[in-house]
């Protein structure tokens, strides 16, 4: 099936023209977004992404133009309109269109609503990926899905650049995150993830393997680890909507990109990376327990799938 796009109202081609050049979204970035996977035509985890969709809408404060009800009978109506069984759902909401100024617009302002249904391609279960250690230079807010996300964009593209799948985002000397994915390591038989303050993403992923891991009798450490204790890891993974479990096997560095406690007074850009002047600083030892997440993940993956089968017979 094609790709299905929504905006305010109706569902639309989204290669149509349909976003006025003053609405927020466009002009400031003035809005929140949610990522849902869908499997076998199902979106997975939905009443926690509609939660973190209203919270942010909250902490950025627009008005919510529906209730949770509302975005799932949308959710679910543009997945059955597209088709696909397999496939993404973005889904996002701006403070509307008016007058381009930095204040609030004045007067009964409607919020704006737009999704895309896409089918969605998986990371090969064999894959490991490599991380570019980067000085984490987002806000102060992480906590918060704003479509604001270019400092997320310029850390992945440098990954990318030097030959690397993510970046590994080092703030105030702690490892906490990747440029769009939840960052998690092994040590000793245990589980360390940053704890869901201001300055990471609280994952719906995340959460679910938490909630996988005590099942499953791991020990898990919410806690912020120094970058100066990255030797000590044995192993690391990413989890994500899209990235699901992304186990990791090595971390590199570039000499463009230093890891200091606090960020230059001079910022180093344009950044100018390539894969012949990056440097290996560790390898993964001992994946055994991540790989024992992701087969848990995986058949957690296919109970969902196969509910859904038994609901539509």
């Amino acid at each position: 099936m094609a790709v299905i796009g929504y905006y305010n109202g109706r569902f639309v081609d989204p290669a149509e023209g349909v976003v006025p050049i003053e609405e927020r979204g466009h002009e400031f970035g003035d809005g929140v977004y949610e990522v849902i996977r869908v499997y076998a035509g199902r979106p997975f985890l939905l009443e926690w992404h509609i939660e973190r969709l209203l919270n942010s809408l909250s902490a950025v404060r627009i008005a919510s133009p529906h209730d949770a009800l509302g975005y799932k009978e949308l959710i679910q109506t543009a997945i059955a309109k597209s088709g696909e069984r397999e496939a993404s759902v973005y889904l996002q909401v701006t403070r509307g269109a008016a007058l381009r100024n930095h204040l609030f617009p004045e007067g009964e302002i409607a919020p704006a609503v737009s999704l895309v249904v896409r089918p969605v391609t998986t990371h090969p279960s064999a894959c490991v990926g490599t991380l570019l250690a980067q000085a984490d230079e987002r806000w102060a807010n992480v906590y918060i899905k704003t479509i604001n996300l270019l400092p997320n964009i310029l850390a992945k593209q440098t990954a990318h650049d030097a030959g690397a799948d993510e970046a590994l985002l080092v703030r105030d000397g702690y490892m906490l995150e990747a440029a769009s994915s939840n960052l998690w390591f092994v040590r000793d038989g245990a589980l360390i993830t940053a704890p869901t303050d201001r300055y990471i993403l609280p994952g719906i992923t995340r959460r679910f393997v938490l909630d996988l891991a005590a099942d499953l009798q791991i020990p898990v450490y919410e806690q912020k680890l120094p970058y100066t204790q990255l030797a000590r890891v044995e192993g690391m993974f990413l989890t994500g909507t899209t990235t699901e479990i992304f186990p990791i096997g090595e971390v590199i560095t570039h000499p463009h990109c230093p890891i200091e406690a606090t960020l230059p007074s001079v910022a180093p850009h344009p950044l100018a990376v390539e894969p012949e002047g990056c440097t290996r600083i560790w390898q993964a030892a001992n994946l055994e327990l991540v790989h024992q997440l992701r087969s848990a993940f995986d058949a957690r993956i296919q109970q969902f799938r196969n509910a859904n089968a038994a609901s539509t017979t």
